[in-house]
């Protein structure tokens, strides 16, 4: 049976659609006039669609994915650029990146991505925190934090050499370089790549398949896997805000904002 809800405030267009299949949500990121970037009210939205996965004994499996030809091009750089200079700048909105990671790092059931598109920032580091992640052939993966003048994010200094080794994730975090989707699957960020128009057919299919299983068992298996670097993460993530406090607003950044206002495009 399949099942379309909207995970949003009634009175506020929804940015989040979940829609359930058997025992599968999928998760979908409705901002494609912005790329999927995350701003604050997407933030709330997906954390609370995360919530409501993990609260609801119908689902055993959720698979995550954007619509408009991208997966998320991460962090709203507009948003970001009201921080620091304080114009119109909403004081919730640095936390509604904590509350999304709050949300990952507690998430215990299977989490899938199929990554459909461009993945940038948030869009590539959320990806460590999924269990197994599918990626379209056309898609390609960057972190451009270097180039913005700020740190690491999402424990991904931690993440992303276990999961690449140290040497492919100090080339992908240090140089910004775009990453393709066989470097991906070959690097260990993802499983495999997929035609674009088969590749949440082909997710939702694995999502199933680990569906079919006692979902008590999978969920303590997630839970033993996650036990293993949750310290690890927690620790991370503490220092990576605590550079990022630092360095946001910092000359480099808010050049790099600044070019990014005027071209649209950081460089």
């Amino acid at each position: 049976m399949t099942q379309e809800r909207r995970d949003a405030p009634s009175a506020a267009r929804s940015l989040v659609r979940t829609t359930d299949e058997d025992a599968v949500r999928l998760v979908v990121l409705e901002r494609p006039e912005a790329r999927n970037a995350f701003d604050k009210a997407l933030y709330l939205e997906l954390s609370g669609a995360l919530a409501a996965a993990a609260a609801d004994p119908a689902v055993h499996v959720v698979v995550l994915t954007g619509s408009g030809g991208s997966f998320s091009a991460g962090q709203d750089l507009k948003e970001m650029a009201a921080l620091v200079t304080g114009e119109n700048a909403d004081p919730e909105a640095a936390k509604g990146f904590r509350g999304l990671m709050d949300a990952l790092c507690a998430f215990d059931k299977p989490l899938v991505a199929a990554v459909n598109g461009v993945g940038v920032g948030l869009g590539f580091t959320i990806l460590a925190h999924c269990d197994l992640v599918l990626v379209a052939e056309d898609a390609r993966l960057k972190v451009p934090f270097a180039e913005l003048g700020v740190p690491a994010e999402a424990a991904s200094s931690v993440l992303f050499p276990i999961r690449m080794g140290w040497q492919r994730a100090a080339e992908v975090l240090l140089t910004g370089k775009w990453v393709g989707a066989q470097e991906a699957v070959d690097a260990g960020i993802a499983l495999r790549a997929c035609p674009a128009d088969a590749l949440v057919g082909e997710a939702m299919a694995l999502a199933k398949q680990i569906a079919g299983h006692p979902p008590d068992a999978v969920r303590a298996i997630k839970r033993l896997m996650m036990a293993t670097q949750a310290p690890l993460v927690a620790a991370a993530r503490e220092r990576e805000d605590a550079a990022f406090a630092e360095l946001l607003g910092s000359a480099a950044n808010s050049a790099a904002l600044d070019r990014f206002g005027e071209t649209g495009r950081l460089s």
